[in-house]
């Protein structure tokens, strides 16, 4: 028996899957579901239990991870679960969401007695895979000593924000950290379309910026992508980045600020997921800078 936490996993897409088996290699007893579960069944060969329905995957978990599309759908998948849910049991909200979605979801825990925790992640596949994502997390302290040890498995480390997840704090964080990975990730697109656009070798850009301020390590893992046409299997998909595009836009609006590139950036990757390319690679933005999808 172990002495770990068992876990029951809602959503086994790229970030999801590898927080399980992380879990699952730490020692933790794991129990996940997908909707699709043909997509989690490889798991099982990481010693995770993969069920038919949200409610096996909860019943009798002292912790229940959520890793899906969207605030809407963890409610949903919540709803389905719910019968099965222990009170007292920790809800890890990992799903990048918006800041109204947080409080429904927070009063949804309170309704099955949940000890909830606002905790998002930074990160793609490859630290995922690693167990080296960046969790920010906000919840209360008196009950940190059951959800340290699962944090601890899927992330290299967790930065604390607050003590009540309901405000928040860490989706919060989350979002402001988005708005410059998007930006970055469309500006790297947008600067390769001019360079094939003008006849420029990309290469020429790439020694003109080397070793100064304007270098860095992400936008050459960007383009690399794209210029050597990698796009697949993503790393953090199109569509996915759209959603989290849009959240950022709204949660701009509402709080009184103008997000023009974020707004702009919302709308290439909508364009690039339109063109074909939702499930590649968010890089696969760079298309979105043509009329149809373009040659490399």
């Amino acid at each position: 028996m172990s002495d770990k936490p068992t876990v029951g996993v809602l959503g086994t897409g790229i970030m999801g899957a590898a927080m399980a088996r992380n879990l699952a290699r730490t020692g933790h007893p794991v129990r996940a579901w997908n909707r699709t579960r043909e997509k989690a069944e490889p798991l099982t060969a990481d010693g995770v239990h993969v069920v038919d329905t949200p409610a096996e995957a909860v019943r009798d978990a002292d912790v229940v991870l959520t890793m899906l599309y969207d605030g809407a759908t963890v409610r949903d998948v919540m709803r389905e679960a719910g019968p099965a849910l222990r009170a007292g049991a920790a809800w890890v909200q990992s799903t990048t969401a918006g800041l109204e979605d947080v409080a429904e979801l927070a009063a949804l825990a309170g309704e099955h007695g949940l000890v909830y925790y606002d905790a998002p992640v930074l990160g793609t596949r490859q630290p995922a895979e690693a167990g080296q994502l960046t969790v920010l997390a906000a919840g209360p302290a008196a009950g940190r000593d059951t959800v340290t040890p699962v944090l601890d498995a899927v992330g290299a480390r967790t930065v604390w924000t607050g003590e009540d997840g309901a405000a928040g704090t860490a989706t919060r964080l989350k979002l402001v950290a988005n708005s410059w990975v998007l930006a970055a990730t469309n500006a790297a697109g947008e600067t390769l379309a001019l360079a094939k656009a003008l006849g420029v070798d990309p290469r020429s850009f790439f020694e003109i910026i080397d070793g100064g301020p304007l270098d860095m390590g992400y936008l050459r893992a960007k383009s690399a992508l794209i210029l050597d046409d990698r796009l697949s299997p993503a790393s953090f998909a199109v569509a996915t980045a759209a959603k989290d595009a849009r959240l950022i836009v709204e949660e701009g609006q509402r709080h009184g600020v103008r997000l023009d590139v974020a707004e702009a950036g919302a709308e290439r990757l909508t364009r690039a997921a339109a063109q074909g390319h939702a499930d590649e690679d968010m890089a696969a933005a760079y298309f979105a800078s043509f009329d149809e999808t373009a040659e490399k």
